[in-house]
């Protein structure tokens, strides 16, 4: 193997398994209250919750170290507004010719529509891209390997830290998203992943039944 430089490995403390046992029951059980969110109270996020968050999801795993990565933090009300009816227009369009039947009778049980109020009244608003090139430091141009892969789990990541610093979230795929591009002016080289929502949820905020309807471990997993 070619030599390369390396420093000591830290954050991996010898426990007995007892210890490793609880704290990963512990963050089950915490990540298990985690609720895809859709009405939000308009009270502020510290701005340092969310640089957190962000620095955790930019911390995660990427193709050669990469980081293929870029969220952008919507604040403006003109641009919140932009968003919003952008994906509006999207999502009636979804509804009303592009959606085939089957797509729509999954989505009946969770009560999804063209409304997107939510863009505008949640705090926190997070684009985030996939960049084509980059590299580990600022400035690179190198191309970019497991693109979609690596910004996957960066994002959820982030929706991991969110939930830990109690915040609700939702993740909002309007398709095609490239009016993301143009409205938080990100460059050609960037494809938008997804819209993130986060925030306080609101007083009186429900969440379908259906989905709480989640799968047992038996068929999510087997082995081998």
């Amino acid at each position: 193997m070619r030599d390369h430089p390396a420093t000591s490995l830290t954050g991996y403390p010898d426990l007995p398994e007892a210890e490793r046992l609880a704290r990963a029951e512990a963050f089950r059980a915490a990540m298990a209250t985690r609720r895809t969110v859709r009405d939000y109270a308009d009270r502020p996020v510290d701005r340092r919750i969310v640089e957190a968050a962000i620095l955790t999801a930019a911390g995660a795993p990427s193709g050669a170290n990469h980081q293929p990565w870029f969220f952008a933090v919507i604040e403006s009300a003109g641009a919140r507004r932009r968003i919003r009816e952008a994906a509006e227009a999207e999502e009636r369009e979804f509804y009303a010719t592009k959606a085939p039947q089957e797509w729509l009778d999954a989505l009946a049980p969770l009560g999804t529509d063209p409304d997107k109020s939510f863009l505008e009244v949640a705090p926190v608003l997070i684009a985030v891209f996939g960049q084509k090139r980059g590299g580990p430091r600022p400035g690179d141009a190198k191309k970019n390997y497991y693109v979609p892969e690596s910004v996957g789990i960066a994002t959820g990541f982030l929706i991991a830290a969110l939930h830990q610093a109690g915040l609700a979230t939702l993740t909002h795929t309007p398709a095609p998203m490239s009016f993301l591009s143009e409205i938080c002016g990100r460059p050609e080289g960037e494809k938008p992943f997804l819209l993130l929502v986060a925030g306080h949820p609101a007083a009186d905020a429900t969440v379908p039944v259906a989905a709480l309807d989640k799968k047992p471990l038996d068929a999510v997993a087997a082995w081998i």
